[in-house]
């Protein structure tokens, strides 16, 4: 495993070449089991301590990483470390960036830091992991550099990315992304923060992630690569999930699911989670606790066709379809289990992570060496409570009924928002009806705002109050500019006048407790429909942002109650509610859609912001970017 054999295939940059040189041992992966095995130690334990010793400091241990019958669980010793911090990232290039410099945030040029991050590696054994970000046959070549204690990242990464055996990689292997894993700089120079820092050029990104919880780096550090790609070649990785839903009768109808973290991403390949009687619990009301219900003797099959990463690369489009061609562009799926609180939960989850054909890796959760890892038992912070970020990485060949690797063509588009519960006592936000259907402008400012919404669990920030995600939802991961993201999801909007654009909420519709049934629900109803709505089904909504209401939703012969579709109509809420919470959404929407109005934004979004801030109706989206309803 241990050689030199390699090394020279690699074109690297100079000073990682040097570092290389120096330092104690290079470990190259030939295959899975080999990298399965390396994270246990140079002993093969069954719990293994990830300890780094810092200059004047002592030692501190990161993680643990126990091995169980179905895989290893890693869990990080700081409540902290668990999450992945939103405000994590610094770029420390001189190309078009809008966010924070490396030089500005810490006072200092990157450079220095770069050149101890190499004296550091210089002294470490360490693994060189070549693999490719995106899809396997349009993929970047790219590379990791982790210490060998940390080979559980190298692992994360490989579960999620792929990895190139070490025999198969071209006599030149020339990486266009580059991932560092130095640890121990957490601590040393951030005061125990997650710092990632991100250098460009027109050929190489370089990701320096100074952290071991891997959703900053390994996750959407890669993300971040293909959205700078994208920006040179002039395509979008969308932050969404998708699937081919298969009716009862055999028809087919792809959605892609977008939306801030917590927006239902991982719902939408889900199916139904029905009560003991099989029937659906549409909702709860908050002030009365009334429940409602729905029967369905038979829903759609999922066919996944992807996580949270869907390339809109432009090779895959075809303009005379009219609809967005997607890929996945991982893996593997970096799935959150917060949701799974008992046996019985997720049968299809359970099944794969219980009994898996070969080792998992998980994160967040309650296990002991030898036992199985069960993904509803959780690690408690030091709060008592169970942490609210358990995840485990489960590689997309072992998700039942995956639909086909190669570009799918969308015909449901929708957005998803974490509503709170909103009611004419105490108006809030969370007004928005159970499916909305939007044109492409108003498509374009749900993502440029992108709320993240009502209590997300997978961010250190994920507390109750509406913040923005920001352009496409992904702005968290882009390195560079915001109108140039806002430009390229414009222009791939006009180009998809065929894919229909939804809004569809989650947690609450007003005054019910809803979870995500109104993304099952939709889907469902929109599945059977061949992702096509007729316009006689539909009504201007109260709030000009939403489009245009359901006027009836039919599914199975039962209707689903007006107060779900319209909430307005809700005896709790009423129109006064419902306008004071929805000005609460129009005015945060204008606030954020202000710093888009630059020199180099597209004068149709430019017009399509002005009506927004204008108080637009829906008639006056309409003459912008119109949409033809049968």
């Amino acid at each position: 495993m241990f050689s030199d054999q390699y090394f020279d295939r690699f074109v690297l940059p100079e000073d990682l070449r040097a570092a290389l040189k120096k330092c104690r041992s290079v470990a190259y992966i030939e295959t899975q089991d080999e990298l399965d095995e390396l994270i246990f130690g140079p002993t093969h334990t069954s719990r293994y301590d990830v300890v780094y010793t810092l200059p004047g400091r002592g030692t501190v241990k990161e993680a643990e990483v126990i091995r169980c019958k179905n895989g290893a669980v890693v869990n990080f010793m700081e409540d902290y470390m668990r999450r992945r911090d939103p405000n994590s990232m610094a770029v420390s290039d001189d190309l078009p960036s809008d966010k924070p410099r490396f030089q500005d945030r810490f006072g200092y040029e990157f450079s220095k830091l770069r050149q101890e991050t190499m004296d550091w590696f210089s002294t470490q054994q360490v693994i060189l992991l070549p693999f490719k970000a995106g899809d396997d046959q349009y993929g970047y070549p790219s590379l990791m550099v982790c210490p060998a204690n940390a080979a559980f990242f190298a692992l994360a990464l490989a579960n999620m990315q792929g990895f190139l055996p070490i025999v198969d990689i071209p006599e030149q292997y020339t990486p266009r992304s580059i991932i560092y894993v130095a640890p121990p700089f957490r601590h040393t120079h951030f005061e125990g923060k997650q710092v990632v820092v991100h250098n460009r050029s027109e050929s190489l990104h370089e990701v320096f992630s100074y952290n071991l919880y891997p959703g900053p780096s390994a996750k959407k550090g890669v993300f971040s690569v293909l959205l700078d790609i994208g920006e040179q070649e002039g395509w979008v990785c969308c932050h969404a999930s998708a699937a081919m839903v298969e009716t009862p009768y055999e028809n087919e109808t792809v959605f892609m699911h977008e939306g801030a973290s917590g927006g239902g991403k991982s719902e939408m390949l889900e199916d139904f989670k029905r009560e003991a009687d099989d029937r659906l619990l549409l909702g709860t009301h908050v002030v009365t606790g009334e429940k409602y219900y729905l029967s369905l003797s038979e829903s759609c099959k999922i066919h996944p066709i992807a996580d949270d990463m869907a390339l809109c690369q432009t090779h895959y489009q075809d303009p005379e379809s009219g609809k967005l061609m997607i890929m996945d562009a991982e893996a593997g799926w970096f799935l959150r289990m917060d949701s799974m609180q008992a046996y019985g939960n997720n049968p299809m989850y359970e099944k794969i992570c219980i009994h898996p054909p070969r080792p998992l890796l998980f994160f967040n959760m309650d296990a002991v060496p030898g036992s199985t890892c069960l993904i509803w038992e959780h690690v408690m912070d030091s709060t008592g409570q169970p942490c609210t970020n358990p995840r485990v990485i489960i590689p997309r060949d072992m998700v039942e009924n995956i639909a086909p690797d190669q570009p799918q063509e969308v015909s449901v588009r929708s957005f998803g928002v974490r509503m709170p519960p909103s009611t004419a006592a105490d108006p809030n936000y969370g007004v928005m009806g159970m499916l909305h259907v939007i044109p492409p402008a108003l498509a374009w400012l749900w993502r440029l705002v992108a709320p993240r919404g009502f209590k997300n669990p997978s961010i250190v920030d994920g507390g109750g109050s509406m913040k923005s995600e920001g352009v496409g939802s992904y702005w968290p991961f882009a390195t560079g500019k915001k109108v140039t993201q806002a430009n390229l999801l414009l222009r791939q909007l006009l180009a998809t006048p065929n894919t229909l654009n939804v809004l569809i909420p989650n947690q609450h519709i007003g005054a019910y407790n809803i979870g995500f049934m109104s993304e099952w629900i939709s889907r469902e109803y929109l599945a059977r429909r061949n992702g096509v709505i007729r316009a006689k089904h539909l009504t201007p909504s109260r709030c000009p942002l939403f489009g245009y209401a359901l006027l009836d939703m039919k599914l199975d012969n039962q209707y689903v109650r007006q107060t779900f579709l319209r909430p307005e109509t809700q005896s709790k809420l009423g129109e006064a509610g419902y306008d004071a919470g929805a000005k609460i959404l129009v005015d945060f929407f204008k606030e954020e859609i202000k710093q888009f109005l630059a020199d180099d934004l597209d004068p149709l979004g430019r017009q399509i912001i002005e009506c927004c801030l204008n108080d637009g109706t829906l008639e006056d989206y309409l003459a912008l970017t119109p949409l033809h309803l049968k």
